[in-house]
């Protein structure tokens, strides 16, 4: 497995726009956009975790709403697998499991389709589908937990879960019961 070096961190980290007082003051936004249309940032960011996980045997990388469908979607095109899309409850058209968190004050939920990660034939079969979790960041984890546990019910094996940025003094990851990658800690 290829580490990130210290100049593609650095580059990447550089690339992404600090916004203080959003959403509310005293929170300082770290926007993946400026990292987004950056051609080059983005090519070394998506060579990393493509070397990373090329031999995982990965065969879908789930993407949380809504930032994570992005980075998920390039990673399994390199990866040659497919992608799952774990939505906000009411947004999926099929057949939905649901896994509540909660939040500061009050509970969300995130659903995924019942049949994502294959047929009950493959099921069967006695193998489960190896996924790949991925999200532009961990704060506080529940979502990011919530989605690794969903994978699970779902009846497919959360091999690991992957972070563009951890805000690590949020102590996220705590409440992740899988194994935790994370591109750049802060």
């Amino acid at each position: 497995m290829k580490n990130l070096t210290e100049e593609d961190r650095k580059f990447i980290l550089e690339s992404i726009r600090n916004i203080p007082d959003f959403p509310k003051p005293g929170i300082q936004f770290k926007d993946i956009s400026t990292l987004l249309n950056n051609p080059e940032a983005m090519k070394r960011l998506m060579d990393h975790l493509g070397e990373r996980y090329r031999d995982y045997g990965i065969d879908y990388v789930a993407g949380i709403e809504s930032r994570g469908f992005i980075f998920g979607s390039i990673l399994a095109d390199r990866l040659s697998c497919g992608f799952v899309p774990i939505r906000k409850k009411g947004k999926l058209p099929y057949t939905t499991i649901a896994q509540k968190y909660s939040l500061e004050y009050g509970f969300d939920e995130v659903e995924i389709h019942i049949d994502a990660f294959g047929s009950e034939e493959s099921c069967k079969e006695g193998r489960r589908s190896r996924v790949l979790l991925i999200d532009d960041l961990i704060a506080t984890g529940g979502t990011a937990a919530a989605a690794a546990k969903l994978i699970e019910r779902a009846g497919a094996e959360c091999v690991e879960c992957c972070f563009i940025l951890e805000l690590g003094f949020l102590e996220g990851r705590k409440g992740i019961d899988s194994p935790i990658y994370s591109v750049i800690e802060l």
